[in-house]
């Protein structure tokens, strides 16, 4: 689809089936529909997702709660996760979402005032943990060059100073004394590539290991 009124003619149809009344660009809606003496339900139509989007459908909230946004129905490798996260900003923001097809097939895929997603608590407790772990707040900053500090990249990077310090050790031996209880799977997954195993339990550092602290040292000394 080339222009928005490509999307009001099968947004106005779909309405209409519906028993409403649809009129194009009234004030700044691009489309208001009416149905006996309900409240107005306004469609912003748009060709992409935009913020800007968001930005108009939001302000039409002052004027109606039944306001919905409408694009063209996404394609691709991104489409699912574009729908699924575009839905969830619009149950938040208390918005509907409709979708229309090149055929000018549409689908709703949530009405305004739908009930927003639910809290995500495995996800919190991974965010917390995630931050319980890391040493510091080592993304400020340059920290992100070479990438996002974890604490997993943290736990490796404390194994391997101990390792260019000490030469080859055990994995227990390294993890107490670097305060990593998880020292030897670290090294055993050698998830980076900076850890080789020389005999049992015993690891040494790798050059990519030397290297790599000394890309992220600003990410890991205290």
């Amino acid at each position: 689809m080339k222009r928005e009124s490509e999307l009001y003619g099968p947004v106005k149809a779909m309405l209409q089936r519906q028993g409403y009344e649809v009129k194009g660009e009234v004030g700044k809606a691009d489309l208001v529909a009416r149905r006996a003496d309900e409240e107005p339900l306004i469609v912003e139509l748009k060709l992409r997702i935009s913020l800007t989007l968001f930005h108009q459908a939001v302000a039409r909230l002052a004027l109606s709660d039944l306001v919905y946004i409408a694009v063209p129905r996404p394609a691709g490798a991104q489409a699912k996760r574009t729908l699924k996260d575009t839905v969830a900003l619009c149950r938040r923001l208390g918005l509907g979402f409709i979708t229309v097809r090149v055929d000018g097939v549409t689908e709703v895929l949530c009405d305004p005032g739908a009930p927003p997603p639910r809290r995500n608590r495995k996800g919190q407790a991974r965010m917390l943990r995630e931050f319980d772990r890391l040493r510091g707040d080592p993304n400020d900053g340059g920290a992100t060059r070479y990438g996002i500090v974890t604490g997993y990249r943290q736990d490796a990077l404390h194994c391997a100073a101990y390792l260019a310090e000490h030469g080859p050790s055990r994995g227990a031996v390294v993890a107490r004394a670097v305060g990593v209880a998880p020292a030897t799977r670290i090294m055993a997954g050698n998830h980076y590539g900076w850890f080789v195993r020389v005999q049992k339990g015993v690891y040494t550092l790798t050059e990519e290991g030397r290297a790599g602290l000394v890309h992220w040292a600003h990410s890991w000394e205290e």
